[in-house]
């Protein structure tokens, strides 16, 4: 006949291992540890105050030692839960197999749990930070595109004739040769400007690629002797106008026109002028107009490159020169088609460098401050 067990200090440990305290504290941890994890991630999910959480995790506490108490305290036997004593009389045991499935699901469920919140939280911060660097990358590229800088797009031929072609895009050229001289502004090229429409259906993307905070739109109409030239400057980023006008002059006064919307285009944006600067973007080139138009014609075919173009553009070019022999930028055009015919095969070196040469030359000892005289003669000595 069983009799009640007193505890020896010196058994104690043992005890504990017979009455199951140590399997009970073990799944209680992984239960808990189970628990926490489901409070901590899926009670934000449903918008459950933090409170709660903290709530949980309190009660665990609390509740670990009651569990061990109880442990202690009663068996779970086939027949029930019976207090220890009564269960040792009947010599009825828990079956421990059902510990180990508690611990081992438990677990199972609190590392999946554990994993899917650390890679949760991984992706979320990874989310953030490359939303920051993107934020970053963008402000960067606000920051850096200039507010006095400035794309002019293609003017639109406005005259009834695809011949006159060569003259608003001539216009367009010799205006951002102009506004190229103003230190303060920064202005792209038209070889970057040229596969885009005179009026885009968004503008601020066109800018965007472009890297520009204005943009310049015009359009050039030519009647005769008469000339009508209309632009607008836009601020892309709200798409609104900083300044629009018409001009209506003789083609003789073509060159005032393009002096006359540089220096207001370089107002508006706020470009202060040097007295150097001013004077380069007044000049007048040529007071020979048909020479002017045989240069306009002469470029016109230079920037759509092919050897048959060149050597027309050359023909042109050769015109102007024969034409007012003190235009400086009539030579200009002799020596870049010179030096590129052979590039494009469509002639020999030995034949054109040497022309290429003489001609940059002569346009340096006509103007020696035109930028492009200068710049045609450092071309023929790269490509020779």
């Amino acid at each position: 006949m069983a009799q009640n067990r007193r505890v020896n200090p010196k058994t104690f440990f043992g005890e504990l291992k017979r009455r199951n305290v140590y399997k009970v504290a073990i799944a209680y941890g992984v239960v808990a540890w189970l628990l926490i994890q489901i409070a901590s991630q899926v009670f934000p999910f449903f918008e459950i105050p933090n409170w709660a959480v903290r709530f949980v995790v309190l009660a665990i506490i609390i509740g670990f030692p009651i569990a061990l108490i109880l442990a202690w305290a009663f068996e779970v036997t086939p027949e029930g839960v019976k207090r220890t004593e009564a269960a040792d009389a009947a010599d009825e045991r828990s079956r421990g197999v059902v510990w180990i499935y508690v611990i081992a699901i438990g677990a199972a469920l609190s590392v999946s749990l554990f994993i899917l919140g650390r890679y949760t939280a991984q992706r979320e911060a990874s989310s953030e930070v490359g939303g920051r660097e993107r934020m970053a990358v963008n402000q960067s590229i606000q920051q850096s595109v200039s507010e006095k800088s400035l794309a002019v797009l293609p003017f639109a031929n406005l005259s009834g004739n695809p011949e006159n072609a060569y003259f608003a895009a001539g216009i367009q050229d010799e205006i951002i040769t102009r506004l190229a001289k103003v230190g303060q502004l920064k202005v792209v090229s038209c070889l970057s400007t040229q596969r885009f429409k005179s009026s885009p259906d968004d503008l601020p993307s066109i800018a965007k690629q472009l890297g520009v905070a204005n943009v310049l739109q015009g359009s050039v109409q030519r009647t005769a002797d008469e000339v009508r030239v209309n632009v607008q400057l836009v601020k892309a980023e709200t798409d609104t106008h900083l300044w629009a006008d018409t001009f209506d002059r003789k083609l003789t006064d073509v060159f005032q026109i393009e002096s006359d919307i540089s220096k207001t285009i370089a107002e508006k944006l706020q470009a202060k002028l040097t007295g150097s600067e001013e004077r380069a973007i007044s000049g007048k080139p040529t007071t020979d107009v048909e020479a002017h138009q045989l240069y306009l014609k002469g470029r016109y075919l230079w920037n759509r490159r092919t050897g048959d173009n060149l050597k027309r553009a050359l023909g042109y070019f050769q015109q102007a020169a024969e034409k007012d022999p003190n235009y400086a930028l009539a030579y200009t055009g002799i020596a870049d088609s010179c030096a590129l015919i052979p590039v494009y095969g469509a002639g020999t070196p030995e034949e054109y460098y040497p022309r290429a040469k003489a001609a940059a030359q002569k346009a340096v000892e006509l103007d020696d401050a035109l930028g492009e005289a200068h710049t045609s003669l450092a071309n023929v000595f790269f490509v020779t």
